[in-house]
């Protein structure tokens, strides 16, 4: 006699073979009207939960290590915005643009050397919305809702960068780590084309995407810039 396979099962096998060949989300476990995120079922890890291993899309979100849904911390304001009397570090822009185009590639700027900005904006493109390409300061969903900063310009977006998603330490005001890596941004600033549908790469393919409460803090998510 063959074993009928349990529920739970059926919900995670569906879930997974959905994602892998791209079935409609009606026949994914996690569109299941029973499932709820992060909540226990029967004393065992809900399979629709987002913030657990089962996720098939996790090891392909280059942030899920840095994503700021696992540490809480709030950005002071005071941290990124340029205290009054400093000035920004004065050099030849050229060779200031190449020396950001080599710390936005390099993971040693970041946590553990963990990630780079390129881990999530690659080529300068990807994760980032429309509004990226108006002029510094302007206004940044992901800093408004992490401290209430209303308006943000492009050298504190790049702090407050190597603060939440980086999850290392801001630098210098003075520095000409800090001079580089804006010039460099702001070059890709003048060439990003935005696209209305920018999405995450992996949200199409993620069957928890919709209950993940953690989505809209991530700094890779469609909110980012």
């Amino acid at each position: 006699m063959k074993t009928k396979i349990q529920p739970l099962r059926a919900a995670i096998i569906s879930a997974l073979f959905g994602a892998v060949i791209g079935l409609p989300l009606t026949l994914n476990g996690c569109a299941m009207a029973t499932c709820k995120p992060c909540a226990p079922r029967a004393g065992k890890r809900n399979p629709c939960n987002p913030c657990t291993a089962r996720n098939p899309c996790a090891a392909m979100n280059p942030c899920a290590a840095s994503n700021p849904c696992a540490a809480g911390d709030r950005v002071d304001p005071k941290v990124v915005t340029r205290p009054e009397g400093t000035k920004p570090y004065q050099g030849d822009r050229a060779a200031l643009i190449n020396e950001g185009k080599a710390l936005w590639n390099s993971k040693e700027i970041s946590h553990n050397n963990s990630m780079s900005c390129s881990s999530c904006h690659q080529d300068g493109k990807a994760m980032l919305q429309p509004d990226f390409a108006k002029p510094y300061p302007h206004f940044v969903q992901m800093v408004a809702d992490n401290n209430g900063m209303e308006s943000i310009a492009l050298e504190e977006m790049v702090q407050f960068c190597m603060i939440k998603p980086m999850q290392s330490k801001p630098f210098a005001w003075d520095s000409r780590q800090l001079a580089a890596l804006t010039a460099y941004t702001a070059v890709l600033q003048k060439e990003f084309k935005p696209v209305s549908n920018a999405v995450n790469p992996c949200a199409a393919r993620n069957p928890c995407a919709p209950k993940n409460p953690c989505s809209m803090k991530n700094p890779c998510a469609v909110r980012s810039y």
